[in-house]
């Protein structure tokens, strides 16, 4: 399902939503769990727990992630030292209109090969991340080398 929306600030065209899977290099998919987005290795029957990830291009590079159909977006949060990551609930039309002030929604896709990694454009070298251990959330790192993060992603459009 492509939901068409105003996504550039200048209302110059128009983009489309479209739903991608993702999963880790490891094979691990995300799924939701007590409202927190977690990554796991789904097998029937619970294979439809899988949630597809909601992109939508904002420029070059830049995109938005969210799920259940783009009521909820991933969002890089400052707490303390470190960037959080969290599903806000928000209106896909109104964060394509202020630039800076929704960077917290903007992810920055990076290919390389046949995977994928997401950087936060409000937090430069903070990246979308899972954990090698499986059924825990996906968050971000800031040491994406570090061999207990994986930050490399397998995005196939749905």
């Amino acid at each position: 399902m492509a939901l068409e929306t105003a996504c550039r600030p200048s209302r110059r065209r128009p983009c489309k939503m479209q739903a991608f899977r993702i999963w880790d290099v490891n094979q691990k998919t995300f799924y939701l769990r007590n409202n927190q987005l977690v990554a796991g290795y789904l097998q029937e029957p619970n294979i439809e727990l899988e949630e597809k990830i909601d992109v939508v291009p904002i420029e070059s590079h830049a995109v938005f992630l969210g799920i259940h159909g783009g009521k909820l977006w991933l969002a890089c949060v400052k707490s303390g030292d470190e960037i959080k990551l969290q599903l806000e609930a928000a209106d896909i039309t109104d964060l394509s209109k202020n630039k800076e002030q929704n960077k917290r929604f903007t992810f920055i896709r990076s290919d390389n090969g046949s995977t994928t990694s997401f950087e936060s454009a409000a937090s430069p070298g903070w990246y979308l991340c899972t954990s090698l251990e499986a059924d825990r959330p996906v968050s971000l790192t800031n040491t994406p080398e570090e061999p207990v993060k994986v930050t490399k992603f397998y995005f196939q459009q749905d």
